[in-house]
């Protein structure tokens, strides 16, 4: 793979990390989940013109 290529991923996953970060904490915040034992995350990710569907399933610890 290009050099090119690997900044450009970079820098997408960087985007994703931290927007999805701050879309967490806010959704915790506003739904006031703080103390609850945990969070019940997934992300879906797809790659237009692509078969990609890769799926990451977790949990967050709240506490």
């Amino acid at each position: 793979m290009s050099e090119e290529f690997n900044m450009s991923m970079r820098k997408f996953l960087k985007q994703v990390g931290v927007t999805s970060q701050q879309e967490i904490e806010r959704v915790v915040r506003e739904a006031n989940l703080a103390g609850q034992s945990t969070l019940s995350v997934k992300v879906v990710l797809t790659a237009e013109g692509t078969d990609l569907n890769h799926v990451v399933e977790g949990k967050i610890a709240l506490d």
